[in-house]
């Protein structure tokens, strides 16, 4: 975070009410009546193209003739019995280059039918309807299976674990549930402590117990867990961060935007957090963006996203980068990290600019230097492999077969740790859930090492 020399307050600016409207929905949810104009746009496709770039197979023209005939609940049950986690994805999935972009409307002039928001808006009514579970956990087999990592890949485990029949058991390194949903997704996306309600409906099937600030390699030993569980599964996500590499990157005012992100998360009035009025996030993807939209939104006076190649190479999606341009971000491209400037706390940054040649990234020759009291980098993070000891890692990232189990027996891993790629909230809780079935042909096969 910003130092106080830092801390300028550009939000003298804006008023609590100001900073408080900016955090509001980015989405607005439909109501009834729009729900039900939104579904009839959907002609329900025969072998539905949406289905197939849905990663967790959500049958979504059923769901939606679901909602056109008034059965909204059971809209619901359809999208959460394949993504129990249909709601954060609703709000947060990329729907504009996933289901929304496989919409055979794009072929025309019209626009695609608006999938996340008629999901959300089933599911949302389901939760809020409250009463008992939508779906029973199953008959206990007397297996019992280690969780590490409460984030959406490893409560997805958990969850279809219960349904099962097996207990479950889950270890968290931080003080709250729900992983990148809870710490490292846009407050504007995930407003009124979405992502609490969404774990506690996922628990109220019963047969899962969380464990808090449990870190494993730390107060969590592995060898511990496979004498004392049938299973293990890990979704560690990825804790480390990549550096830039430069001199005076320790300095005061150089964060990492995803301790940005968090930290603003867990804040109750966004007003009370103070940003710096000059801005740069060093990053091409959904993280960098979610900084440096939420860094205007708090009222600093210029942000610059700064990317070493050009848009199309950039992991944000389009509409992220749109998003950012409206929002006010200067989004620089072709820019590559030179030099980080100050006197204690950081004043500048130099930046070279780049080019393509011959296939590889290269220098210009020519430099750019942009002014500012808070440097944020989005570089992407990586996987802390110390406690992994044993296990074979690839890329960076733990291995897995195609049933998700690691080479160490017993063991099964999904979600960030493991390269599937596409580093997404559906596509962890597609990991889990697939992982939770693997995992339970090993414990029925009669092969586990308790067998």
């Amino acid at each position: 975070m910003p130092s106080e020399a830092g801390k300028k307050s550009c939000s003298d600016s804006k008023t609590n009410g100001d900073i408080a409207a900016n955090f509001d929905d980015l989405h607005k949810p439909l109501n009834a009546l729009q729900a039900v104009g939104a579904a009839d746009h959907c002609i329900y496709c025969y072998d539905a193209p949406c289905i197939q770039a849905c990663p967790t197979s959500i049958d979504i023209p059923t769901f939606i003739h679901q909602i056109r005939t008034d059965n909204v609940m059971g809209a619901a049950r359809t999208i959460l019995s394949e993504n129990i986690m249909g709601g954060t994805c609703a709000r947060a999935c990329p729907t504009e280059v996933l289901c929304e972009q496989a919409c055979v409307y794009n072929h025309g002039d019209e626009a695609p039918v608006e999938i996340g928001l008629l999901q959300r808006y089933a599911v949302d009514h389901l939760m809020e309807a409250g009463g008992a579970h939508p779906f029973e956990r199953g008959k206990d087999t007397g297996k019992h299976i280690a969780v590490v990592g409460a984030g959406p890949a490893g409560l997805s485990c958990a969850h279809r674990s219960a349904m099962l029949g097996h207990k479950v058991t889950v270890y968290e390194a931080k003080a709250k549930p729900g992983g990148l949903n809870e710490y490292g997704l846009a407050a504007y996306k995930m407003v009124d402590d979405f992502a609490q309600k969404e774990v506690s409906f996922l628990l109220d099937i019963g047969g899962i117990d969380i464990n808090y600030n449990h870190t494993l390699g730390e107060n969590l030993d592995l060898q511990q867990l496979l004498e004392q569980f049938d299973a293990v599964f890990l979704s560690v996500g990825l804790g480390g961060t990549n550096k830039l590499g430069l001199e005076n990157e320790g300095m005061s005012g150089v964060n990492d935007a995803i301790e940005f992100i968090e930290t603003l998360r867990q804040t109750d009035n966004k007003a009370d957090m103070k940003i710096g009025n000059d801005i740069i996030v060093i990053g091409g993807g959904n993280t960098a963006v979610d900084a440096a939209v939420q860094a205007k939104k708090l009222g600093a006076r210029n942000v610059t996203l700064v990317y070493r190649r050009g848009e199309d190479a950039m992991s944000a999606t389009p509409y992220e980068v749109e998003l950012a341009r409206k929002s006010g971000v200067m989004v620089e491209l072709w820019a590559k990290p030179a030099t980080i400037n100050g006197n204690g706390h950081v004043a500048s940054m130099a930046f070279e600019r780049t080019k393509m040649l011959n296939g590889k990234l290269a220098s210009t020759g020519e430099t750019i230097e942009i002014t500012a009291d808070t440097v944020m980098k989005a570089i992407g993070q990586q996987l802390d492999i110390a406690p992994l000891k044993g296990f074979e890692i690839a890329g960076g990232k733990i291995s897995v077969t195609a049933d998700f189990s690691t080479n160490v027996s017993g063991v099964f891993a999904g979600g960030d740790c493991i390269k599937t790629g596409e580093d997404l909230t559906v596509q962890a809780v597609e990991d889990g859930k697939q992982a939770a079935h693997a995992i339970n042909e090993y414990l029925t096969s009669g092969e586990t090492h308790n067998g």
